[in-house]
């Protein structure tokens, strides 16, 4: 939990130091071009911008410490706490939906995969998994909107103020993340279909539902979980991609927009909520190894 802070304020300084250092000025943006010297002095006073690079910095910080302050948009003046209260919801939204469909095809597929090694099915899924994976997903979100949108007339191509408007979106991410979690459960099943125990169960007259569940999906169940919690870093890289072309006004959305107007203390704000997120997941997904394998909690009982 203490090497959330480092990593924080690591993320922090490091997009705080480029967007500093990077070409175009805000306020050559948001003043017009015959603006004057004292008003870009004006503007560069009020949101801190001529002071040092060091000292804007430990500003910057300090106020998110102490006060949860993530500093005011160049570009309307709203807090950038208010902006991220009212896009995180919908990324996340995405990002749970995303999740669930990587788990609910990539794991059945695996499993499945791994039980008929070296089968049709085998190779098939194989295939498939590699056609995923290698996909890009503004490709593969183009050719969801083509085929659910307009020519099948089904699903909305855009938008975010229903729950149908985040299917394609959410497919457009968990497919790909499913391939990958479907080649790491094939192998992780394969590796425990060689133990002991498994042949022992069997021996016992267990059916093979039970061996299947039970013990191979279980005892394989750490790299699965492992790629399941790093995907979700990939789900919110993603959807920076995913919700410019559906047209979602998310917590990416904004950040992009952020970008292109140069209001970069909203660029700031937004990856530091995406870095806080997913060392949260990190977090939740250490602490699920001790509620999976037993030996790994006993070691830390006294």
């Amino acid at each position: 939990m203490l090497w959330v802070i480092p990593v924080l304020l690591g993320a922090s300084f490091l997009v705080f130091s480029l967007l500093h250092f990077a070409p175009g000025k805000p306020v050559d943006v948001f003043l017009q071009a015959d603006a004057t010297a004292e008003e870009k002095a004006e503007f560069n006073a009020k949101y801190g911008l001529d002071q040092p690079f060091f000292t804007q910095y430990f500003n910057y910080i300090k106020n998110i410490v102490t006060k949860f302050d993530f500093g005011r948009s160049y570009k309307n003046n709203i807090q950038i706490t208010q902006r991220i209260t009212e896009t995180y919801p919908k990324t996340m939204r995405l990002a749970g939906m995303a999740l669930l469909i990587m788990v609910s095809v990539g794991l059945p597929l695996g499993v499945l995969s791994a039980i008929k090694h070296y089968s049709l099915l085998d190779s098939i899924v194989s295939v498939l998994g590699i056609f995923g994976v290698s996909m890009p997903n503004f490709w593969l979100g183009l050719q969801l909107i083509l085929v659910f949108a307009l020519i099948l007339d089904l699903l909305p191509p855009s938008g975010n103020s229903t729950p149908a408007h985040y299917i394609l979106p959410a497919l457009t991410i968990g497919l790909a993340g499913a391939a990958n979690l479907m080649r790491v459960t094939r192998s992780s099943i394969l590796e425990v279909l060689k133990q002991d125990y498994i042949n022992t169960a069997r021996a016992k007259g267990q059916s093979e539902r039970v061996v299947i569940w039970r013990h191979m999906l279980r005892n394989a169940l750490l790299p699965i979980v492992t790629v399941i919690g790093m995907q979700f870093s990939g789900v919110m890289g993603n959807a920076i991609t995913v919700e410019t072309i559906f047209g979602i006004s998310g917590l990416p959305k904004m950040m992009i927009d952020g970008i292109n107007f140069r209001d970069y203390i909203v660029v700031q704000g937004g990856v530091l909520a995406i870095a806080g997120t997913c060392c949260i997941m990190n977090l939740l997904t250490d602490l699920s190894y001790a509620l999976i394998d037993p030996r790994i909690k006993a070691q830390y009982k006294q």
